[in-house]
């Protein structure tokens, strides 16, 4: 249900925006978080067929994307799973002056492919009657932060170390966990669209810091208007609709 739902908003959305049609198309490279890849998937095909405008998706841990930019990857367009690292390479002169903007909030969710794993997540963690657990690398990827906050609010951190897995990027845990490498994992809300089957214990929010997600047009894309027209668009009514369905709050 919730890919018609996508499929419709897309629709809307490449109604709804001013193409120009492709007199001056142009191409752009966006850098993007690894739980974002979902919603990527719905939104990029519809950007380009109204914009005519094409894009090229390279997915990975907000860390590893940031060092690559300070590296000289040939990124137009960064969008993050933090705030702070798309802060700090604005900082640093990598970006375009007051483009950076929240484009999403991420939620955070302990899940198990297994469906009679658990009905109750803090009790799981604190029996710790589990191989192992499947994080997110806390040192790249914002997911895996929020993941270790939560495990450290609920005291269970010191006694978890010798179980934890950690993956590089949010893309990596969830593989990990629904390839059954680890009976369960701290995994993105929106990689779970119904009817993912599975245990899953939505985290409470307050049990770690927002997971906010900033975006940021690069020194490289200032003069392209791919790079320009697809931030503008990220804004947009029908591309925050097809957000929301996939599981993210907004600002």
């Amino acid at each position: 249900m919730i890919l018609r739902l996508l499929q419709r908003l897309a629709l809307c959305l490449a109604l709804g925006l001013t193409t120009g049609a492709t007199a001056r198309a142009a191409e752009a490279t966006v850098a993007v978080a690894a739980n974002f890849s979902t919603a990527m998937d719905h939104l990029v095909p519809a950007f380009e067929q109204a914009s005519g405008h094409r894009l090229t998706v390279v997915l990975g841990s907000s860390g590893k994307l940031a060092a690559q930019v300070q590296q000289g990857a040939p990124f137009d367009v960064f969008l993050s799973a933090d705030v702070e690292r798309p802060a700090a390479l604005q900082a640093a002169g990598f970006a375009v002056p007051d483009s950076r903007f929240t484009y999403a909030l991420g939620r955070l969710v302990l899940w198990s492919a297994d469906p009679q794993a658990f009905s109750d997540g803090p009790a799981y963690l604190a029996a710790g009657r589990f191989r192992h657990l499947a994080i997110a690398n806390p040192a790249l990827a914002p997911y895996g932060t929020a993941a270790q906050q939560a495990l450290q609010a609920l005291g269970v951190w010191p006694a978890l170390q010798d179980r934890l897995v950690r993956a590089e990027n949010i893309g990596q845990t969830y593989a990990m966990v629904a390839g059954g490498a680890t009976p369960a994992g701290f995994v993105a809300l929106a990689q779970l669209t119904d009817p993912t089957p599975g245990s899953r214990w939505p985290v409470p929010q307050e049990l770690h810091a927002p997971i906010r997600q900033d975006a940021l047009l690069l020194v490289r894309g200032r003069d392209n208007p791919a790079a320009r027209a697809f931030l503008d668009y990220l804004g947009s009514p029908p591309a925050r609709a097809v957000i929301t369905a996939l599981g993210y709050d907004l600002p």
